[in-house]
């Protein structure tokens, strides 16, 4: 009996590794596939589970269809009519902006693959510290006449929460239309609270986003979630950004988040309004309709933005084709921040080849990162960069979590994405792109900051460092795929 049950068990492995090879390989990127079939071969029955599991980086074909519905009826409710009366000067202003014509390609790019247009006429204010954020939304939500939309990955029972909590309860209580979404998974602990309940309760509508229900889940993998940040007040004023709704000091009181987000008002509003309109359809099936939800946009400033969407829904890799595209138009400067760091091949090759044309490349990373297998898998590309020329510093007060990208004097980025490959191909992100010299300068100007508060990584002493964690870290590194 023995001896068939282990004869079982290895056919049964090598059935698993046969399968593998042509259920793996079929929809996904070479590097990907061979990252599922090294833990495969491996240990098969592990790494079968594993693959069902969080494997398969598509949703469903019938939630794929879902989705796509649904964001075509939230945009057929989009519609600018109303804006005919406007006068021209100020019509064109919104909807025909100027744009510096070597990023016009980029622009054209960006509406393509993120289906919103170049909205100009807005207003931004760069908001970095956490406190900050916190005091500025709540007065929104304290002075908001119609409606509060809130979108988070993160949205936790803790001080920080429970001050936007009060404040979303307070809108309710005067008649106002609170809306909260919140990551199932990133939202966990909140859910386990009785904080949900009680804003219920005081009328305000919550939902969690793709919860997990292994045996009835509507994804293909569990560990796909929704990683946008997103406030709208009376669709004239929004927050995007980086900042979750918890303290600066989440999961190490010795290592807080240092984030940033933008305050932006005017067009662009009415697009990242309709972002949060579609996650509500998918997560509530209630299609929210009325006069208010896209008011009249007005001109604000003179910021021109583009909205950009990104996940395993959207048929092209929008995020990660506009920042290859970004580094690939840049001519003299380029500084990128993020948290973490496990570039696929295409974003890995445009910073080389940036370096080559002459371009200053300036990344800034974390010194400790609050995930040790994604810190290990973004350290184990260092020594390339350093050996192609890119400029790495390596920030010291904390967490650095800004997701910034910063081109020339004429593009700059500020969102929910990651430079690796999870915000590529598997999160779903929100984004905010800038034309122009003033936003640029802006976004710049909070780069130089980060980069005054980090240390610069020099390659030999990078070198140095003990083998054993080289060894470590490079083994980290065939894991990026899956990290």
């Amino acid at each position: 009996m023995m001896v068939f049950l282990s004869l079982a068990y290895v056919v049964g492995e090598w059935l698993i590794r046969l399968t593998a090879l042509f259920t793996v390989t079929r929809r996904r990127q070479p590097a990907g596939a061979l990252a599922w079939l090294a833990v495969i071969f491996f240990h098969p029955w592990i790494g079968m589970i594993l693959y069902v599991i969080m494997g398969e980086s598509r949703l469903t074909r019938r939630r794929v269809y879902d989705y796509s519905g649904k964001v075509r009826a939230v945009n057929d409710l989009l519609s600018f009519d109303s804006s005919r009366s406007m006068p021209p000067d100020i019509r064109n202003k919104i909807f025909h902006p100027e744009i510096d014509k070597t990023m016009q390609p980029l622009a054209e790019l960006t509406e393509k693959v993120g289906k919103m247009p170049v909205m100009g006429g807005n207003d931004i204010r760069i908001i970095n510290e956490n406190t900050d954020l916190v005091d500025c939304l709540v007065t929104d939500i304290d002075t908001a006449r119609h409606h509060v939309h809130l979108l988070y990955y993160i949205f936790k029972d803790d001080e920080t929460g429970r001050k936007v909590a009060d404040a979303l309860i307070r809108a309710a209580g005067r008649g106002i239309n609170t809306r909260l979404l919140a990551d199932a998974i990133g939202s966990k602990m909140l859910f386990k609270t009785g904080l949900p309940e009680r804003l219920i309760q005081a009328g305000v509508q919550v939902y969690p986003l793709f919860p997990v229900k292994f045996f009835r889940s509507k994804l293909r993998r569990i560990d796909l979630r929704n990683h946008r940040k997103l406030a709208v007040i009376d669709g004239k004023v929004a927050y995007t950004g980086s900042h979750n709704i918890i303290n600066a000091s989440y999961g190490h009181k010795n290592l807080e988040w240092d984030d940033v987000s933008v305050k932006i008002s005017g067009a662009a509003v009415l697009n990242l309004q309709q972002v949060f309109l579609t996650d509500w359809y998918c997560a509530s099936n209630d299609l929210i309709q009325g006069p208010d939800i896209f008011p009249v946009p007005e001109v604000t400033g003179d910021v021109v933005t583009q909205v950009i969407p990104s996940g395993p829904v959207y048929p092209n890799q929008g995020f990660q084709n506009v920042i290859v595209e970004a580094i690939h138009m840049a001519r003299r400067h380029v500084i990128l921040t993020s948290p973490y760091l496990a570039p696929d091949e295409p974003s890995l090759l445009a910073l080389k080849l940036a370096v080559l044309r002459g371009v200053q490349v300036d990344m800034v990373l974390p010194e400790r990162s609050d995930q040790i297998m994604a810190g290990a898998c973004g350290r184990a590309y260092y020594e390339d960069l350093l050996e192609a020329g890119v400029n790495l510093y390596l920030y010291r007060p904390g967490l650095l979590h800004a997701k910034t990208l910063s081109v020339d004097d004429e593009f700059g980025m500020i969102g929910s994405g990651n430079f690796d490959i999870r915000s590529f191909f598997l999160n779903f992100e929100l984004n905010l792109l800038f034309h122009g010299a003033v936003a640029a300068a802006k976004i710049r100007f909070q780069q130089k900051q980060y980069m005054a508060r980090a240390s610069r990584l020099d390659l030999e002493s990078w070198r140095n460092r003990p083998v054993y964690i080289k060894r470590l870290e490079d083994a980290a590194k065939l894991m990026a795929p899956l990290v």
